[in-house]
This record gives structure tokens, C-alpha cells and sequence, in this order.
């Protein structure tokens, strides 16, 4: 079955080493209208972004030599991938690697074995919120501006290195000042999704914290 979620082609960068999951991504999310192309170390992300640009990185954990939280360390620190979305592909079910991945400042994550129809949905989700908002408004308050056409955060002055989801969580709460929202509100209004998993927002709010705050403890 062809999935076809999105009028609009991605160039999307398979990390995976198994042959077979690479071919069932490739398969699926080609039927979706996406580019794909496929690398199998992690020691390869670095060298083929310098000169072939991507939209989306989907990236398995468990990779030889250099290792999936060791390629997303490397992407977050360079200024030229910082931004790049990330999703984690895992054949690990326990949520202290789920929550690792997402410390390590990965976008999502989808976990082996995977639903063909989940993981184009997640995909066209973090693609969605990649993409520039129909709201550009400036935002701003306490020090920091957000400029969503540019996806440009600084905070007095400072630019702020934020991830996809990171951005987009405190452009909502620009936007929503004043209200309260629960973890599954973040879910459905941030992810667009209503069947993540409430630890990814947890780890986000955290990181966006540690970013913003004077000090993350007694958060202003």
C-alpha cells in the first residue's frame, strides 16, 4: 500500500544498516513522495551533509562503529545541522533510551518493529513543524524574540541553539501566554499527534528550560 501524506517532497537521510529495515523505510516513505537516500555507518552523516543537504535525518540507534547518540551529539554541535530534525529509530523498548535519544536532542523517535503508516505520519509531523509557520509574528517576552519566518530565538541579545521542537514549544507558549496547557495539550498542539509518548514532551519542556533559564530549578 502507497501512503501518501504530503504534496510536498522531502530529501530524507536513512541511517540504518540492516538492509531490510532500510529497504521497508526507503519503500514506504518513497510512496509518500520523499526522497530518500541511504548511508549505513554513523561515521558517514557528517561527510555526505557537508555537500548533499537534507530535510530530515532518520537515524538508527544501534549503529556500527560510530553509534546513533554519537552522530546526533555531532549534528546538534555543528551550527550547520544544529536545526536538522532528527528522528530515532530504536529497536530498544525501554523509555531510559527513549529519553536519552531525546536528550541528546533528537526530534521524535519511532521504535522496531515500526507500523508503516506511524512512521510516515511522524515523518510529515516533524517535517510540518520543520517547515515555516503561517504565523510569522514576531514574539517576544522576558528577554527573549522569536521570529518564526527565520526560526531565528535570541535571548537578550544572544542567539539560542534550539532544536525543531524545541522552537516550536516556545513559540507556542509565546503565543498562549498566560494559560496553562497539559502534557497532552503540548502532544496534540506542538507534535500534532495524539499518540506519543508524554515522556518526549517532559525531556523537551526540561532541555527548553535549561536553555532559557537564569536557573532551570525554580524556573521563572
Amino acid at each position: 500500500e502507497e501512503l501518501n501524506y504530503s504534496a510536498l517532497m522531502a530529501r530524507i537521510l536513512v541511517v540504518e544498516d540492516d538492509p531490510d529495515i532500510a529497504e521497508l523505510l526507503v519503500h514506504y516513505l518513497s510512496g509518500a513522495g520523499h526522497s530518500l537516500t541511504r548511508l549505513v555507518s554513523g561515521t558517514e552523516v557528517m561527510a555526505h551533509l557537508r555537500t548533499q543537504p537534507a530535510d530530515l535525518v532518520i537515524l538508527d540507534l544501534m549503529l556500527p562503529g560510530m553509534d546513533g547518540m554519537a552522530v546526533c551529539d555531532a549534528l546538534r554541535r555543528d551550527t550547520a545541522t544544529s536545526h536538522l530534525p532528527i528522528i530515532m529509530l530504536t529497536a530498544r523498548g525501554e523509555e531510559a533510551d527513549r529519553v536519552a535519544g531525546l536528550e541528546r536532542g533528537a526530534d521524535d523517535y519511532v521504535t522496531k518493529p515500526f507500523s508503516p503508516r506511524e512512521l510516515v505520519l511522524r515523518v510529515e509531523s516533524v517535517l510540518r513543524r520543520a517547515r515555516p509557520a503561517l504565523d510569522t509574528r514576531l514574539l517576544s517576552s522576558a528577554g527573549l524574540a522569536l521570529d518564526p519566518a527565520a526560526r531565528r530565538a535570541p535571548r537578550n541579545g544572544s542567539e539560542l541553539a534550539l532544536t525543531l521542537r524545541e522552537f516550536d514549544l516556545l513559540a507556542f507558549f509565546l503565543r498562549n501566554a498566560g494559560r496553562a496547557h497539559s502534557r497532552e495539550d503540548l502532544m496534540r498542539e506542538v507534535w500534532g499527534s495524539d499518540f506519543g509518548d508524554l515522556s518526549t514532551v517532559t525531556v523537551h519542556l526540561r532541555r527548553l528550560r535549561g536553555k532559557i533559564e537564569d536557573d532551570p530549578a525554580p524556573p521563572r
